[in-house]
Parts: C-alpha cells; structure tokens; sequence
C-alpha cells in the first residue's frame, strides 16, 4: 500500500530469513501454530489508517448508544441467553476488506464485527519476533493511539484479571489444547498469568465455578471466555450438557460476557449507514429484491469462520432459505490486489482491536491482525498451497 517500502521490503526478503523468523516464532510454543503464518506484514500509510478509525468510531456511536440493547434485544437467541449480561463488551474486533472504490482508489470496507476477543496476546509476540527477523520503517507501529507493548499488556491484564489474582481467572474454552487459535491461549498465559481451561474441567458447587490448578481446587472468579456456541453445539451430548453451565445463575464474572458475541456481530450491520459499511439487510426485510443479486453475498447471522455464506447468490438460493430473519443480505465487496508479492498481488483484510475498560466511556482502538489471501475468501482454510498468504499483522505509520 506504500510502495515505496513495499519495494524495498520484497527485494531484500529471502526465504532464509523467512525460516529463520518461523522457526523463532514457532519455537516459544512448539507445534502450538497451526495456520500459516505470511511472509509479510501489512505496511498501512496514515490516510488509511484514519479512513479505518473514522468507520469503527462511527459504529462505535451506535454501540455506546443507550437505546443499542434495545435495539439488539433480537440478536441473542432465547436459548442462549446467558445470565448476569453487563453493560458492554470488553472486546471489540472490526474485520474490514481493503477495496477499491470507483475513483480507483483504495478504501476499506467493514465485512464482519465480534464483541469477543481475537488473538490479542499472539499479537504482541508475531510484532516482537518479526522486529529480529527484518527491517521495520522507522515511525510504524502495529499498536495505535500511542500503546506500546508494555502498556498494551498492562491494558489486557486489567481487563481480563479486573481485581482478582490471575489463579481466579480463566480463559475458558472448549478443549484450548485442540484449537488452532491454541497459540493465543499460550501467549495470553505468558503475559496475563491466566491458564486456559476447558469447559469440560470446570466444577459447579451451588453457584461457585473451580477447576484444579496443579491438582489444588481453585475458585474461579472471573471468565475470559473463548466458548463460542456454535462450537459447543457441535460436540458430543456430553460435552454440551456441560455448557449448560452457561445458563445457570453464577457467582462469576465475565470478560466479555457472552450474549456481546450476538449484540456487536452481523446482526449490527443492518443499523449502520456509513460509506465503508457495505449496505446490508435482514432478509425478512427485504421486500423486493435487487435486480443485481450477483452482487451481493448471503450470510447466516449465527455461523462463524466463513460458514454457511453464499457468494454468487441467485434467486434459489433465497427461496431456498427457511428462515429469513436469520438471514442477511449484504452488498458484495471487491478486495483489491493490493499487497505485491512475487508472484501473484494479495487481497488482504484487517482486524482492529478494540479493548473497554470497566468505568470507561468507550473502547479504545489498541492493536491489530490481518490476512492475506489468493484465494476466492480470505482465511486460511481457503488459501492452501499458496505463499505470501496466511495471517499477518498491520505495521501503522505513525
């Protein structure tokens, strides 16, 4: 995206140097990174990054809007309404596109949104390791609004411990240890202190949760909770009986609490009017369809990972949807070529990340992960056997 350091940055790149810097970043968790990790970070000039914040702020206004749990009420299932809600999400993280607009010139384009966390920890390390392994432009960082590592950290422990020891708190998760996203739930140990816990292990006494840690009984005070229901309702009836845990009344805290997954995601998007938010609506709202579905994409509001959306979408597609209120209908957006690589340019997407403070007016925007693909979608599972793809991370200039 400048490309005078993109230049720069692909001329002096050598595979040596590459394998070099994997076999340092895999090396602090053996066999714990499963996707593939890219030959580039993205090089992000200051224009861009403001085009990205102006967009996220806006949608935060909606969020930060007394009248936004109201104006959700629908977005969490009757079923999987989990008690004890509180007022915001810890965690926000916005998924934008970069796209060229019709004046030809790069601009992002939100494509998805989660109240829940992201590979916030993992990210402190790639930027760490990277940093020994190649040059970076002097005045580019990948945190924003003047965080370092050091005070990023301090951030991401007050919010998941808020007052309790870090042996009070857990980072739950169903079977951590088999999860590709593992290498976070490592990092986040490193430098939280806080060890991930399967749902599996947990023990309700009355309203009190424990687990063993180092086979001592250990109360847990407070969540910083990865479970993502359309997971746990893909896993034996044994292991999603033990979710139930999620609906009874408990003596715990969540960072962030569950029900955010629902409030701040694609159902939000349909309420947003911004010109980096495609246009998007609910499906059972739709009175007459556009005469041009082939731009637009089909998505399940309760999936993750990509799951269930339909690109080129026709007619039997939407005839063939049994419930349109679970449903959106969202403009198609086109990623550009952006990221020059030896062989073929990548598309790429950025993930802000935005973390909210208990007492806090609003979050703050505070670091960043992206993707690189070549693929029809972006995201690991669809960009096999190709290089210079896979996830990376933003450098902002400053």
């Amino acid at each position: 995206m400048i490309p005078a350091i993109r230049k720069a940055y692909n001329e002096a790149f050598t595979p040596a140097q590459y394998e070099a810097f994997l076999q340092e970043l895999n090396g602090v968790h053996p066999g714990a990174i499963e996707f593939r990790v890219a030959e580039t970070p993205i090089f992000v000039p200051k224009d861009f990054t403001q085009k990205i914040l102006h967009a996220c702020e806006s949608i935060i206004d909606i969020i930060v809007d007394p009248n936004f749990k109201e104006l959700t009420k629908n977005a969490v299932r009757k079923e999987l309404n989990v008690p004890g809600e509180n007022g915001h999400s810890h965690f926000i993280a916005f998924d934008f596109g970069i796209c060229i607009n019709e004046q030809g010139e790069y601009e992002p384009q939100l494509i998805e949104m989660q109240g829940f966390p992201s590979l916030f920890a993992y990210e402190v390390l790639i930027d760490e390791v990277f940093r020994r392994h190649f040059p970076v432009p002097e005045n580019f960082s990948c945190y924003l609004n003047g965080y370092t590592k050091e005070t990023y950290i301090q951030l991401l422990k007050e919010i998941i411990l808020g007052d309790h020891a870090p042996e009070n708190v857990i980072l739950l998760e169903i079977f951590p240890h088999q999860q590709k996203t593992r290498i976070d739930f490592y990092c986040t140990e490193d430098y939280t202190g806080i060890k991930a816990i399967c749902l599996t292990e947990l023990i309700k006494e009355g309203k009190k949760l424990y687990y063993l840690n180092n086979g001592i009984k250990t109360e847990v005070k407070r969540i910083y909770n990865r479970v993502i229901f359309d997971d746990l309702q893909q896993q034996t009836p044994e292991v999603q009986a033990k979710g139930n845990i999620f609906f009874e009344e408990l003596e715990v805290e969540w960072a962030p609490h569950p029900n955010w997954f629902y409030r701040i995601s694609k159902y939000t998007l349909p309420f947003i009017r911004h010109p980096y938010v495609p246009q998007t609506f609910f499906l059972n709202e739709v009175k007459q369809m556009p005469a041009d579905l082939e731009n637009y994409v089909l998505k399940p509001l309760f999936s993750f990972a990509g799951q269930g959306v339909i690109i080129d979408v026709t007619q039997a597609d939407i005839d063939h949807v049994k419930d349109p209120e679970n449903w959106i209908l969202q403009r198609k957006v086109k990623y550009a070529e952006v990221i020059q690589t030896p062989d073929v340019p990548a598309k790429a997407e950025i993930r802000m990340f935005y973390f909210w403070k208990d007492g806090e007016a609003r979050p703050v925007a505070t670091n960043n992960l992206g993707r690189l693909s070549k693929g029809k979608m972006i995201g690991v599972r669809y960009n096999k056997d190709k290089e210079w793809v896979g996830g990376n991370f933003c450098y902002f200039e400053e």
